[in-house]
């Protein structure tokens, strides 16, 4: 028997809807956006869905690529592994460091999570200085681990994974332990596939971070070869492939969906692994 909807389910319908149509309205512009004429995309007032599209866009980014000194599979290739290297190694360390903190009693893991807490209270900028002393430091500049290390630092993926693993019982590890399971051993076959949730939400958003960063390649590349598609877009919005500006945004919006529907199709997939990781990890 279905319950019945009194107003405040209503009202709640009503909110979470209105909330849908808000959040969809971002990913409907861009899409517009990217089939909009030359005419349209400096209207104004501006218009939200395009009236006559075209992929004159897609042609102009085309045309962009070939008068790149650097050929666009080379900003490809670079994005593709760093986002790869920087969403493997983060899930991995955020999960290896997560583990002491929920399932192994030491002094001062209050101390360290509760840093680790502290950490989310500030701007990635406020540590920009310190980032760029460490990684010209360690001599890594103008390599892809330079892109990598300062990409690596996920304290909002220790968090979820952390308040994920306080989920299971302790019953379980005691009882491997019993068995002669080490920790490592405890860590792989027993706390990991019951983590699963968490670390497709680790990995969504270490994907997020890596494959829309410009930062690296402004501040740590020197060769243009060792660049991302990122900061080729941004060279794309300042004009700097030839052309001002505004010659470039129909180029600069063809590959603002193509950064784009990466990220759509990878939330898509793991959707119910970011559900189930809010709901567990104390999220309202």
């Amino acid at each position: 028997m279905r319950d019945k909807m009194t107003p405040a389910k209503w009202g709640q319908l009503a909110f979470v809807t209105f909330y849908a149509v808000i959040s969809i309205i971002p990913i409907i512009f861009i899409i517009n956006h990217a089939f909009k004429p030359f005419s349209e995309l400096f209207l104004f007032p501006p218009q939200f869905f395009v009236r006559n599209p075209t992929f004159n866009n897609f042609r102009e980014l085309a045309f962009a690529l070939n008068l790149s000194a650097v050929p666009f599979t080379r900003y490809l290739l670079n994005s593709v592994f760093v986002t790869a290297a920087a969403v493997f190694l983060t899930v991995l360390i955020s999960t290896m460091g997560a583990y002491p903190l929920s399932k192994i009693k030491f002094k001062g893991r209050t101390v360290i999570f509760s840093t680790i807490l502290l950490s989310l209270m500030f701007e990635p900028s406020t540590v920009g200085i310190t980032r760029f002393l460490i990684v010209s430091n360690l001599g890594i500049t103008n390599t892809y681990f330079g892109h990598i290390l300062p990409l690596l630092a996920a304290p909002m993926s220790v968090f979820l994974i952390k308040q994920f693993m306080d989920q299971i019982p302790d019953t379980l590890s005691e009882a491997a332990k019993i068995d002669g399971a080490s920790e490592w051993k405890i860590f792989r076959k027993i706390v990991i596939p019951n983590i699963r949730p968490a670390i497709g939400t680790a990995a969504v958003l270490a994907f997020q971070a890596a494959w829309g960063n410009t930062e690296t390649s402004r501040l740590y590349m020197t060769s243009e070869s060792m660049n991302t598609m990122p900061f080729f877009v941004d060279t794309l919005n300042a004009g700097l492939l030839g052309g001002a500006a505004v010659a470039r945004q129909g180029a600069s919006a063809a590959v603002g969906l193509l950064m784009f529907l990466p990220n759509i199709v990878i939330f898509i997939i793991l959707q119910k692994s970011m559900m189930s990781t809010m709901v567990n990890s104390g999220i309202k």
